[in-house]
């Protein structure tokens, strides 16, 4: 099938009618983000079941005629690892399309593991090796070679077949309404916000610091977010996390101090040495009632962790049986949350209760029991 290139306006409202009415459309993006805060969308890749495009952002200023049909409440749209591409749709539109399907979130109904990658999926359920050659491609670069072209057009070339199949084993299982929550949470906004006033909590080492300390990381990741978005520049470039780290823990109030910290760039000083002083100062000042907490868990008893270690065989043994990824029911930090008392908890309601979390639940009231003959586990009404 021929790979339409489309980059003139006219090209694209004759794309769109020839995908207008579509049930569902398979749709990928190249994007860079190396050097920005925000990723820029560099090609759009879309198909159906007679056509294949590479739609070209860079050239068309308006995308709206085919944003109308991602955006239509009867379409469908397949992406596979959809995260990345729906953030890029919200970025342009200010909101998501509402009828998504995950190749990657169904791979786990089917038993097909965790954070399957697509070539690894091409490959399983049609026998096709993809090509690599151009993993690497600097998609803002123009013009694209056919090649290059083909190899865009790859990733959503196989995705319909993949779907189809895909759509095919779970209305047959009666697992397609499994999907329908983390379906749904990739159409919610609040998937792709972050709130700054809680963003020291991802700085790796965070946790080392206490008290006044973790108010200075706090106002200074505050504000590195916000310079971040202004200058459309990753957070790494105005201030490395270690650097944010040794700023918190010691608390220079002066250029000089400073320069003393291992690794912050005199140029760096220059440019933000002002702002970032004066965002400890607020620190500083701020009263203790209004200090950041970083809450620590108490730490698990070896009889909690055998216990975790137990109801971890279980969960991959009845997963195993239904033929669904482990982790699709339930991560390790949830059986730990389940083992600490915590409530309402994923596991515990709908489809993942039915499968698995009720077994659990009757495990820890003894109403099970777990055994072995060698080669497989057993399970023992209590």
């Amino acid at each position: 099938m021929t790979v339409l290139f489309v980059d003139q306006p006219a090209q694209l409202d004759e794309l769109c009618a020839q995908l207008a009415g579509s049930q569902w459309l398979a749709v990928d993006t190249e994007f860079l983000r190396e050097k920005t805060y925000y990723p820029q969308l560099c090609l759009i890749q879309v198909a159906n079941e007679s056509v294949i495009a590479c739609v070209d952002p860079l050239a068309l200023s308006n995308l709206d005629p085919l944003l109308d049909l991602f955006y239509h409440p009867d379409t469908t749209l397949v992406f596979h690892a959809a995260r990345q591409d729906l953030e890029l749709l919200y970025m342009l539109r200010g909101e998501l399309p509402q009828k998504i399907f995950d190749t990657q979130l169904a791979a786990t109904m089917l038993g097909y593991g965790d954070q399957t990658g697509y070539a690894s999926m091409v490959k399983t359920l049609l026998d096709v090796d993809l090509d690599k050659a151009h993993s690497r491609t600097d998609w803002k670069q123009r013009p694209l070679s056919d090649a290059q072209l083909e190899y865009a057009a790859d990733d959503v070339r196989y995705l319909r077949d993949i779907y189809l199949i895909m759509l095919e084993s779970l209305t047959k299982q009666a697992r397609l309404t499994w999907l329908e929550e983390d379906f749904s949470a990739l159409s919610r906004s609040e998937t792709y916000q972050s709130d700054p006033a809680f963003i020291w909590r991802k700085i790796r080492g965070a946790g080392k610091l206490k008290g006044i300390q973790l108010a200075v990381l706090e106002k200074l990741a505050i504000w590195r977010e916000q310079q971040a978005i202004q200058r459309n520049r990753p957070r790494r470039w105005i201030i490395k996390d270690e650097i944010m780290l040794d700023l918190a823990r010691f608390m220079p109030t002066s250029m000089e101090k400073l320069s003393r910290i291992r690794g912050y760039e005199a140029r760096d000083i220059e440019r933000d040495g002002t702002e970032i002083l004066q965002q400890i100062a607020k620190a500083i000042e701020t009263p203790e009632a209004e200090w950041p907490i970083m809450k620590k868990p108490v730490p698990l008893t070896n009889q909690q962790e055998a216990l975790i270690d137990a109801l971890m065989a279980l969960l991959r043994k009845y997963s195993d049986e239904c033929s669904v990824t482990p982790s699709a029911i339930a991560s390790r930090k949830d059986i730990e949350r389940l083992v600490r008392g915590e409530d309402d908890l994923p596991l515990q309601q709908g489809w993942r209760n039915e499968v698995v979390g009720h077994y659990l639940t009757d495990f820890l009231n003894g109403k099970l029991k777990l055994m072995a003959d060698h080669q497989h586990i057993l399970i023992e009404q209590g």
